[in-house]
């Protein structure tokens, strides 16, 4: 048991250094709400779109992760959007808190076989500290560290570049996150690393029933890579969604992750579903832990909730929604 405990600290105090300006994404973007992957996707759709997330993962464990976080974007113009995201996220004794500002620009390469490409970029800015008023001292540890004599509060700033294709009911994202490397105190910090530079890409497509009450299903993919230590990470995604009238529409899915030397061993699965109705949207997703911490927790929850506000077509298809993509191509 004690060995248990010491590798739990470890995980935390390890995904700790390695989450500053790279928070964790579960299944998030898959809530009706892909501006969680890229700033591209800013201004794509017909409305003021806002996501609110609340994150727990492994649901038992004291001091575990536990994340909240706010998305909202919105089409300026016909062919441009604006977005803002903040997030807080406690794991163990670090805290974080932070806000991105992202612009998208969004054109036209071919009209008549609806190819398009998005550009944008982000602007981030994190605020990291330690919660030593958490900290006691035990009989093992009688003292506290004496190098820990404040909250070690530390803001850094970074920018998100990415580009999006979609050709009709196919799309492509690439990102490149926290492209600037970020200035360390060696004296004060020497275990941590100065290069957070990570990639995403993510992919799926969208086909089904072309009724007007049909039932659409959306495979995809999500894969991470981190530079600084070459760590990867895939989710294999599945969704389905039945409308119904005004584009109302019920959801389900199921999500795969696994480190890409490990395809067989899982770090999550689990479900998800949720619903849009009128201007009102709600998705919840579950996944189950599948390391050695599975025994002593109950896994992941993700709530989603949000409100799509002042709804307004767009002149120009290359900002409306994969779904209307879909729709005017077959």
């Amino acid at each position: 048991m004690k060995n248990l405990y010491i590798y739990i600290v470890v995980l935390i105090a390890v995904k700790g250094y390695s989450q500053e300006l790279n928070l964790p994404v579960f299944t998030q973007y898959l809530a009706d709400n892909n501006f969680v992957i890229s700033p591209t996707f800013a201004g794509i759709g017909d409305n003021l779109k806002i996501r609110a997330n609340g994150l727990t993962q492994w649901v038992g464990i004291k001091g575990a992760p536990d994340n909240q976080s706010i998305y909202t974007d919105i089409r300026v113009g016909d062919r441009s959007g604006l977005g803002v995201s903040a997030y807080n996220d406690r794991n163990g004794n670090t805290i974080q808190t932070g806000a991105k500002f992202s612009f998208a620009h969004h054109l036209i390469l071919n009209e008549k076989t609806e190819q398009y490409l998005s550009l944008g970029l982000s602007f981030n800015v994190n605020n990291f500290r330690i919660d030593i008023n958490n900290f006691n001292t035990t009989i093992e540890n009688p003292t506290i560290d004496p190098f820990v004599t404040d909250d070690r509060r530390t803001t850094n700033s970074n920018f998100d570049i990415g580009a999006l294709y979609r050709y009709r009911n196919v799309y492509v994202s690439l990102n490149a996150n926290n492209i600037i490397e970020k200035k360390i105190d060696e004296d004060v910090r020497v275990f941590e690393p100065n290069q957070l530079l990570n990639f995403q890409l993510y992919s799926g497509f969208v086909f089904g029933s072309n009724k007007k009450y049909g039932i659409e299903y959306e495979p995809s993919i999500f894969y991470q890579l981190f530079v600084s230590d070459k760590r990867s990470s895939t989710d294999l995604n599945f969704k389905v969604r039945k409308y119904g009238r005004n584009d109302n529409y019920f959801w389900g899915g199921v999500s795969y992750r696994f480190l890409n030397d490990q395809l067989l061993k899982p770090l999550n699965v689990g479900p998800m579903a949720g619903f849009s109705q009128s201007i009102f949207y709600f998705g919840y997703a579950y996944q189950v832990t599948t390391n050695d911490l599975s025994a002593f927790n109950s896994g992941t929850h993700v709530i989603t909730v949000g409100v799509n506000l002042l709804r307004s077509i767009s002149n120009c298809a290359c900002t409306r929604g994969q779904r209307k993509y879909w729709q005017m191509g077959n």
